[in-house]
């Protein structure tokens, strides 16, 4: 049996030349290999203790994955405006860390399409590699950039816009439940592009004529280590169900994919101290 004990956090991942995805957990000094894990019996046990990601203060609840309240409402990372980039209030002088939002905001974002059961529409700074592990945290299985933009700021406008004709949340249960069908993501960016052209002139007339830019970018294929999926979810609820064991079938996103149809989502609790055995 081997045994490891730590702080959860959200699995590092990273792709193949492939497109085959590679996971790794961060337990205490130990990075565990969990590609290695599938097919093996694994347990998992909540310590009853809960310690916040970025200040390391123990805390009675979690938020916003992994935070405790005082720094769920003084950090930017934080704020509202993450989740709707469109209401960055920067240049209104209200920032609440303005070093910080001058360093993740005012840089190139990209906008994407990524096949997670649906397609949706997405945003990412880390397009550095071929595949963004933002599409892998997603559960994508296929993924395409399609436009870049200046700032944050401007990624939500662009965003926005893009939601009056496709979504923009991804339906965990179902893209937990197997590989869907191959998109047509190059004819799915021509319509979108279309529908879009006044709200992108309008935005680079506020904004300048680079603001947004075009991408030719190919999509790009994106291989979970899964055996089998679930039939009918079953989700773990760590808080109820503090121990918990069984055969791993594979992990797609942030889920392990255990037998019976059961999955966690280990990303939803970072900061939970825990012990991971397997054999």
């Amino acid at each position: 049996m081997t045994y490891y004990e730590g702080a959860l956090h959200k699995m590092c991942v990273s792709a193949g030349p492939k497109g085959d995805v590679f996971y790794k957990l961060k337990l205490g000094e130990n990075s565990i290999d969990m590609n290695a894990l599938i097919g093996k019996h694994i347990e998992l046990v909540s310590q009853g203790e809960i310690r916040c990601v970025n200040c390391d203060k123990k805390t009675k609840k979690s938020f916003n994955q992994g935070y405790c309240y005082r720094c769920l409402i003084t950090l930017a990372q934080c704020d509202s405006c993450m989740i709707k980039p469109e209401k960055c209030h920067y240049h209104e002088g209200t920032c609440r860390e303005p070093e910080w939002g001058k360093a993740h905001c005012f840089s190139d974002h990209y906008v994407y399409l990524a096949n997670t059961g649906a397609v949706k529409i997405g945003i990412t700074r880390h397009v550095s590699e071929v595949i963004s592990s933002r599409w892998i945290d997603q559960g994508a299985t296929e993924a395409m950039v399609f436009l870049k933009v200046k700032n944050r700021l401007i990624s939500g406008l662009v965003e926005t816009a893009c939601k009056n004709h496709i979504g923009d949340k991804t339906n965990w249960r179902t893209m937990l439940k197997g590989q869907p069908e191959p998109a047509a993501l190059s004819d799915i960016k021509r319509g979108i592009l279309e529908k879009i052209a006044p709200e992108l002139t309008r935005i680079k007339q506020q904004h300048g004529q680079d603001a947004v830019e075009d991408v030719s970018s190919p999509p790009v294929a994106i291989h979970y280590p899964v055996n089998h999926f679930p039939v009918k979810v079953k989700s773990i609820n760590l808080d109820k169900t503090p121990t918990f064991s069984g055969l791993l079938h594979g992990i797609k996103g942030q889920y392990l994919l255990l037998d019976d149809d059961r999955v966690i989502n280990l990303r939803k609790y970072a900061g939970y101290q825990v012990s991971l055995s397997s054999q």
